[in-house]
């Protein structure tokens, strides 16, 4: 593939001994750049690739962030977290085979959980420097979504955290959008994930307020599940013809199973119809499709399904496995099913990391920072997005992370500022 200026920075950041930060806007390469780096330095028993929840583990092909450092939910509060995980023999040991850790959506760490793994780290390998000398690569996008915080407990990110500073990143941020060459409608969503809605942006996104076709032939985007499961039921039962019911095959030991139908991008039963819409969940080893391609059911047979992508192009599909691994990184439970689900709806947050071909988003019931960036940077062009409730209010970014990124000088915050706006703990 043809790499951006960008990210061929990025792999020779990765390429060195340094702490990394990967970072930038949707649709840059961010995933991109890790898979490759991972193919030319990473794929090694002394690597860890971690990820802060199950779904991104899944989809990364690691293990969560928690599990990795025996964190659990921080039982019992900071100090008894890293004494019974530094008593635990099997941490020890697998912190002391690793080398490196890579941590993927990075975003969604609180920076308690980052100080902890770092202390666990520190003692557990008896070594002073920071993170115990592990290399840590941080990757994610701070402007996405954040960490969750419980009901009147104040959001502390992680690079709020000590263990972030001593970690003296070298941050690596992917500027260039390669998911859209439209160069305005990137100047759009860039005003947005900053939080600073122009109003040539405010324009642009009105113009793409409309009512939702009945026969919509593409994915809404709700903030509620409850939504999103309704209208794929009313959809499918639209549809004519025979239901065709396939049940995810699951095997491995039980509470990994468990994990797997909580976390894997496909559901425990999957029923489809003929000329049913589906969304691919995966990345195919080819490129012939992407995590979020759309298309619909041609034919339906038990081993096999035929797609026509709605670039018009049929494909087959046979059923892939979806791993979970446990904290030593071995294989725990698999799910083996088509990687597809229905996708006349999904949630905003299910579709984080998807490239969709079409999508009519619902902002009414918008709460979180970085949720509505989070929905229209989905596509790839203005051409291929529709709006409801669309207000400059759903439009929010934590000012915290907005000091930060313009602390960093990435990310395209150019606006002044002085080292004294870093967020202090």
């Amino acid at each position: 593939m043809e790499w951006t200026k960008d990210q061929l920075a990025a792999l020779e950041a990765l390429d060195s001994r340094s702490n990394v930060f990967l970072t930038g806007a949707a649709g840059t390469g961010k995933s991109t750049v890790l898979k490759e780096a991972r193919k030319r330095k990473f794929d090694t028993a002394e690597t860890a690739v971690l990820a802060s929840t199950g779904t991104a583990a899944i989809l990364v092909g690691g293990r969560t962030f928690h599990s990795f450092f025996g964190l659990g939910i921080l039982e019992g509060g900071f100090d008894a977290t890293v004494a019974r995980a530094v008593s635990h023999r099997g941490i020890a040991k697998r912190l002391a085979k690793a080398r490196s850790v890579i941590i993927d959506e990075v975003s969604m760490l609180g920076a308690k959980e980052l100080d902890a793994a770092e202390a666990i780290a520190r003692k557990v390998r008896k070594v002073s420097e920071p993170w115990g000398g592990l290399r840590v690569v941080f990757v994610g996008d701070f402007a996405q979504l954040p960490p969750v915080t419980r009901q009147g407990e104040e959001r502390a990110w992680a690079f709020h955290s000590a263990a972030w500073r001593a970690a003296e990143v070298t941050v690596v941020d992917l500027k260039e959008v390669v998911r859209s060459s439209v160069t305005e409608w990137n100047k759009v969503l860039g005003a947005v994930r900053k939080g600073e809605l122009t109003p040539e942006a405010d324009q642009a996104l009105k113009r793409l307020v409309r009512p939702v076709d009945v026969e919509f032939s593409g994915t809404r985007l709700f903030s509620r599940r409850h939504q999103v499961d309704s209208i794929n039921q009313e959809r499918l039962s639209r549809l004519g013809g025979k239901e065709h019911v396939f049940p995810t095959i699951y095997s491995g030991r039980a509470p990994k199973v468990d994990e797997l139908k909580r976390n894997a991008p496909i559901p425990e039963t999957l029923v489809l119809k003929e000329r049913a819409l589906v969304m691919f969940r995966n990345n195919h080893p080819d490129g012939i499709w992407v995590n979020g391609s759309l298309g619909h059911i041609e034919e339906i047979s038990k081993k096999e399904l035929k797609v026509q992508l709605l670039s018009g192009k049929v494909v087959e599909v046979e059923p892939v496995e979806f791993s979970v691994l446990d904290a030593e990184g071995s294989v725990a439970a698999v799910a083996s099913n088509f990687p597809l689900t229905l996708s006349w709806a999904c949630t905003i947050h299910k579709a984080q990391g998807a490239t969709l071909d079409r999508a009519h988003v619902d902002l009414k019931g918008v709460w979180e920072h970085g949720q509505a960036y989070v929905a229209l940077s989905r596509v790839r062009s203005p051409e291929a997005l529709s709006l409801e409730g669309w207000s400059k209010n759903v439009v929010r970014i934590d000012p915290e992370v907005s000091r930060f990124y313009r602390w960093s000088g990435a990310s395209d915050f150019e606006d002044e500022f002085t080292t004294d706006l870093f967020p202090s703990p």
